[in-house]
């Protein structure tokens, strides 16, 4: 049995599996931008496969530079969704050398920084890209949800969709480390073409929302709030991204001018729980 991930190694096969022709996800976070007067300077930091960073470009008339680790995406990024500048890079710890009016972080992107050391080092690279005053749009799960709630980790389920001929089957299990606090996944694929199973091992860090008031607070937010919820992308009755419909909830916060270190307005804080994606 071979490991990787099938999905982000294959780009394409991302987007057939998730597809969004209407561009629901750009459209939202397009929204959100206008209603809080962002610039027209955007950073996507985890652009994947760059359809939503390529809509916002070339359909809303934003200068976007996507980010993403994998090198795969980033390649086909380049190739079929042109106009934004990507650039390969760990979200960790990056230096572009230049400054955003907005960072963006969509799809639970933020939530890969396992440890506490890994969220501070992202939030000060953010915080260091930004204009004074600048934007970050966050959407990601609540880690709230799994607080009682435990129907999601009852498992494993199982999917099927076609691509090129080929069926594809996957098995996914989740749990939560409650040591290392993340909501983690195994997924095993099939198809039925001869090809070797795959196991795939992903995280999420399961924040919480007193804990993202403290990291904002101490890395770069003069005040955030939380949004609507973002638009479902996937196809009926398909497997979400995250293999479960964990409410996600968005934030929006800006950087204090002049200052590496700032407070967030109490009174602009409050998760929601949006339905299920």
């Amino acid at each position: 049995m071979s490991t990787g991930n099938l999905l982000t190694d294959h780009p394409e096969l991302y987007e057939e599996r998730f597809p969004d022709p209407d561009r629901l996800a750009a459209r939202w976070a397009e929204d959100t931008l206008r209603r809080h007067g962002a610039g027209a300077q955007v950073l996507d930091i985890g652009c994947g496969t760059g359809r939503d960073a390529a809509w916002l470009h070339n359909e809303a008339g934003r200068r976007v530079t996507g980010l993403d680790t994998s090198e795969a995406m980033v390649d086909h990024a380049s190739r079929r969704h042109p106009g934004p500048d990507y650039q390969r890079a760990d979200m960790r710890d990056f230096d572009l050398g230049r400054t955003f009016d907005t960072v963006l972080c969509l799809d639970s992107a933020l939530l890969y920084c396992h440890t506490n050391d890994d969220l501070t080092s992202c939030l000060a690279a953010v915080r260091r890209h930004l204009t004074p005053g600048g934007l970050l749009v966050a959407e990601m799960r609540n880690g709230a949800f799994f607080l009682g709630n435990t129907e999601l980790l009852h498992g494993p389920r199982t999917a099927s969709f076609e691509w090129r001929g080929t069926t594809h089957t996957s098995h996914t299990t989740l749990w939560i480390d409650h040591g290392a606090q993340l909501l983690r996944r195994r997924r095993t694929w099939n198809t039925d073409d001869g090809t070797p199973p795959q196991e795939q091992h992903s995280a999420w860090r399961l924040l919480f929302p007193q804990e993202l008031r403290y990291f904002l607070t101490t890395a770069a937010a003069r005040r955030w709030s939380a949004d609507g919820p973002s638009p479902p992308t996937c196809p009926a009755g398909s497997v979400p991204r995250c293999c479960s419909p964990v409410p996600r909830s968005p934030c929006c916060c800006r950087c204090r001018p002049g200052s590496g270190c700032c407070a967030p307005d109490a009174r602009a804080v409050r998760w929601t729980a949006p339905s299920a994606r």
